[in-house]
């Protein structure tokens, strides 16, 4: 091998460098990389030579040059180098003068290509200009090393082997990676009874163009016991490798073929130390490698450990430990929770790669371990051993359903990854080894649509072998306004035995009818992971009615907590986890901490709000629960803009000021109110019609708004079409208005809620109560009310959505004396007076959360007095927290309604 001078190409006319020269022009001619990128790569300092080891630029790059065809073993030449970890070189670099291979060392990942192909992977060096775009994992990061070599040669094997995009049975490219993951992870973890025997054997046997020949024999000979391989099956190098089946080189997959780019990732995938694969997270992270959409952010969706545990502890796993405890002293009781758990099923309907799936077995061998141990110790008789009790546990109880392919064989795969694992944890090396083949080719993992598929027929009813099924998971969350119509379609089918409409509903939610009418049948109990989409707001009085009425009652839940990823770079999202079961338990609430730790209460039961309360939906209603004064919705202009004015428009009407004044008015909705802009509106009573017409200008508006609304499809709109001179509705205040915007955003602590005089008229896009008593105000503007508009209104996006029938009508408010009535009405001016001296400050900057405190402490203090002095009508003690306002809210709400049903029942309703 030469590492002084070749022959090296520039994108255009073969170029002859010196070795020092080559370090400079390798990347930057390839690319022709801006200034700033080349100064970062080669602006600190000089270059190092490194004598017989290339050039070496500090925390940068090591490059070498070497003969044709020894690109690898320069870079592994450079790889073992004293010098490329003395000077912590970042990247390492070696090329013929034809072929190029480079590896991140922070990351693992590899590149190889041909030279005039550099330039479609110039993102792979962006990180020695700064800029990176995939954060190593922490805790192992084999994981996303092997991940991105994976992704690497599935990429190249792609682009190599067109065919594979048909995805035909003889050209599988899910299986056949599938096998490749096998291969590496066996010859290194005794399985093939000789480390890197198949990265080996690949890399020596034959030619480099040939590697897809030896990879078919080599898996043909996996699927054909050793006593019947006959002709090349049988030569010394494919006789090396055991019998495997188990389904998974049962089937003929036709191999590709392999470039030399493809067989140099496959080598350096080979070469990676696969006994630290974590096969709970793996799974996932492969998955990506098949998935365009996850594809770019390896290592970022995978699931952490301890987030599935919220899932499984309190669903099964918790009980079997409590269960350990108490049976630690009895041989007959361990023996019993023994064949307990080997006769338990967990179910994913939704199970990706098949993380859940793995987890549990995990826990479960855990469990089953210490239960071994245990008997061991108490047992006098020798012939109880550990090395000669295999596990009770099969992977044959585990069972999934994942509409993508590959995830399938990857959830396949890490099941059998993980099952071998525990037993050389549990059994030992030797014996793991011995019974490890051939593989299990049971596996209950069905590809297909979750919500289209009868899960009682692929996890039927137990019989004795089984006493007990637990379904879990992390079905996929789709909003119905980002719902595909086949995924709509895929809804409405879920719910067809139920006469709901679904238009409105997260994707999730087929998940949870169709586990709770599995559970009809099949003993089971069941927990997800959920938006909190389907316990919030109008979503709660369509779907939970549905489980309710199948004997579903909440056995558990955690409340909003941020569901992230074991990556650098988190990129969670806020879900809650929700379990059902048709049994009478203990109803438990996990929360959530500052310190990211839960923390649990047992209370008497969970209602579908999450709220320790009666299971009571709240429904919207046209009069108020509390005897409050009515609230309307704002009018509606149904006007295609000609009955509203800006400043400037207005300010150009040429009507004299006596009819100004008599058909004009302020408009507020939501924006106007918020942020303090000035908008008008033409408000025109039948009484001042004639001196309106009479003005041009007004009389073409009024024909314009006839004219929009008779090209409606509508009927009432066209019906409106009559009265072209006015609102849909016209209502206002003889006195004032109190102004409530429909929509507002979460960040700020309390509703924005105002006063405007006579002369201000509010939209459809808020609500109005007209002169209506003050401390109504007050009610508004509380924490209380926020928290409840927030639970039984649902949001909008990022903000709160109110509404007058489900959120005013609904809300819960002792009866209030006369002396209640006075303090609050007291509170509200203090509020309203508050602002007042801070004018002209909007209602969007005094209540912005990083300004509320610190510029405007007089409305803050406002609002925390008007807070204390409506809690004291609930509560003789201050409320601690939210929870307990919501806890209060819902037992007054259930205390209402029964009282409300008594006197229906009492006047012969």
């Amino acid at each position: 091998m030469n590492l002084s001078t070749v022959h090296l190409f520039d994108r255009n006319s073969p170029t002859r460098f010196s070795r020092h020269t080559d370090a400079k022009v390798l990347l930057s001619s390839a690319f022709a990389i801006t200034r700033l990128i080349t100064l970062k790569l080669f602006g600190g300092g000089q270059p190092r030579e490194t004598r017989a080891e290339g050039v070496l630029l500090p925390q940068n790059v090591h490059i070498a040059t070497c003969d044709l065809g020894c690109v690898s073993v320069a870079l592994d030449f450079l790889k073992n180098s004293p010098k490329t970890k003395k000077y912590r070189a970042k990247f390492l670099l070696s090329t013929d003068g034809e072929q190029i291979e480079a590896e991140n060392l922070t990351t693992g990942d590899v590149i190889s290509c041909e030279w005039q192909e550099l330039v479609d992977n110039f993102s792979f060096f962006l990180p020695l200009a700064g800029i990176t775009t995939v954060q190593a994992i922490v805790e192992n990061p084999i994981d996303i090393k092997a991940t991105a070599r994976l992704n690497r040669l599935y990429l190249e094997l792609q682009r190599t082997n067109p065919d594979w995009a048909t995805n035909t049975s003889d050209f599988n490219i899910n299986r056949f990676m599938a096998q490749l993951i096998f291969c590496f992870f066996a010859e290194d973890t005794g399985i093939f009874h000789k480390e890197d025997v198949f990265t080996d054997t690949v890399e020596n046997v034959g030619k480099s163009d040939d590697s897809h020949d030896i990879i078919s024999t080599l898996f043909q000979a996996m699927a054909t016991p050793i006593e019947s391989r006959i002709g090349q099956l049988a030569s010394s190098w494919a006789k090396r490798f055991p019998y495997v089946n188990g389904g998974l080189f049962s089937k003929p997959v036709q191999v590709p073929y392999f470039s030399p780019p493809a067989r140099s990732y496959l080598i350096h995938a080979g070469k990676l130390d696969w006994k630290s694969i974590n096969p709970d997270i793996f799974g996932s992270m492969i998955q990506a490698v098949a998935d365009p959409e996850e594809r770019g952010q390896l290592g970022m969706h995978y699931t952490s450990i301890p987030n599935i545990l919220k899932v499984l502890n309190p669903l099964f796993l918790d009980e079997l430990r409590k269960q350990l405890t108490d049976s630690w002293d009895s041989p007959q009781k361990l023996l019993n929770l023994l064949k307990r758990i080997g006769r338990i099923r967990v179910f994913d309907p939704a199970c990706g790669s098949g993380n859940f799936l793995v987890v549990a077995y995990k826990q479960l061998r855990d469990i089953e371990h210490q239960i071994v141990e245990r008997r061991i110790k108490l047992s006098r008789k020798s012939n109880l051993s550990r090395t000669h009790n295999r596990s009770v546990i099969s992977i044959n109880n585990f069972y999934g359903i994942e509409i993508k392919e590959f995830a399938c064989e990857v959830a396949r795969l890490s099941l059998l990854i993980a099952e071998y694992q525990c037993d050389v944890s549990y059994l030992g090396q030797q014996l793991a080894s011995e019974i490890v083949l051939p593989l299990n080719d049971n596996q209950h993992i069905f590809h297909g649509n979750a919500l289209l598929m009868d899960w009682t027929s692929l996890c039927q009813e137990p019989s004795e072998d089984y006493i007990q099924t637990y379904i879990c998971g992390n079905p996929p969350y789709k909003g119905s306004q980002t719902q595909t119509k086949s995924q709509k379609d895929n809804l409405k089918q879920a719910f067809c035995n139920h006469k709901i409409s679904t238009r409105q509903l997260d994707y999730v939610a087929g998940w949870f009818v169709k586990a709770a009418e599995y559970a009809q049948t099949v003993k089971s109990d069941f927990a997800f992971v959920s938006t909190n989409s389907i316990c919030q707001g109008r979503i709660v009085p369509i779907f939970w009615p549905v489980l309710i009425s199948l004997g579903m009652k909440i056995e558990f839940a955690h409340t909003s907590f941020k569901w992230s990823n074991l990556a650098t770079r988190n990129a969670g999202v806020v879900v809650i986890v929700v379990a059902l079961t048709r049994k009478n338990r203990n109803p438990r609430l996990y929360s959530t901490d500052h310190n990211e730790k839960s923390i649990v209460r047992k209370v008497h039961s969970i209602n579908p709000y999450l709220i320790a309360a009666p299971t009571t939906i709240v429904k919207g209603r046209s009069n108020s629960i509390s005897n409050l004064s009515t609230m309307f919705f704002g009018n509606m202009p149904l006007d295609g803009g000609n009955l509203l004015m800006d400043m400037e428009e207005y300010n150009d009407l040429e009507i004299d000021k006596k009819t100004r004044v008599e058909i004009t008015r302020k408009i507020y909705g939501s924006s106007e109110f918020i942020r303090g802009l000035q908008r008008f509106c033409l408000w025109i009573e039948n009484r001042n019609l004639n001196s309106a017409v009479a003005h041009p200008e007004i009389q073409k508006r009024i024909e314009a708004v006839r004219m929009f609304r008779r090209a409606s499809v509508a009927p009432s709109t066209i019906e409106y079409s009559k009265v072209p001179h006015q609102f849909t509705s016209m209502h206002h205040g003889k006195l004032h208005t109190i102004v409530i915007p429909g929509v507002s955003s979460e960040n700020r602590p309390y509703l924005p809620v105002g006063v405007v005089d006579q002369r201000t008229v509010v939209s459809n896009l808020a609500f109005g109560m007209y002169d209506a008593p003050i401390f109504n105000l007050s009610l508004i503007a509380s924490r209380l009310h926020l928290i409840w508009i927030a639970t039984v209104c649902g949001r909008l996006g990022t903000g709160y959505r109110y509404s007058n029938t489900i959120g005013w009508n609904t809300f819960p408010v002792p009866k209030l004396t006369d002396k209640n009535k006075l303090d609050l009405s007291t509170s509200a001016r203090e509020i309203l007076y508050a602002r007042e001296k801070y004018f002209p400050a909007t209602i969007a900057e005094i209540y912005d959360p990083e300004r509320l405190d610190k510029d405007f402490p007089l409305v803050r203090k406002a609002h925390e007095a008007n807070c204390e002095t409506l809690e004291r009508i609930y509560t003789k003690t201050f409320f601690k927290n939210d929870t307990e306002r919501l806890e209060k809210l819902f037992e007054l709400y259930d205390e209402l309604i029964r009282k409300e049903k008594a006197k229906e029942i009492e006047n012969g309703n």
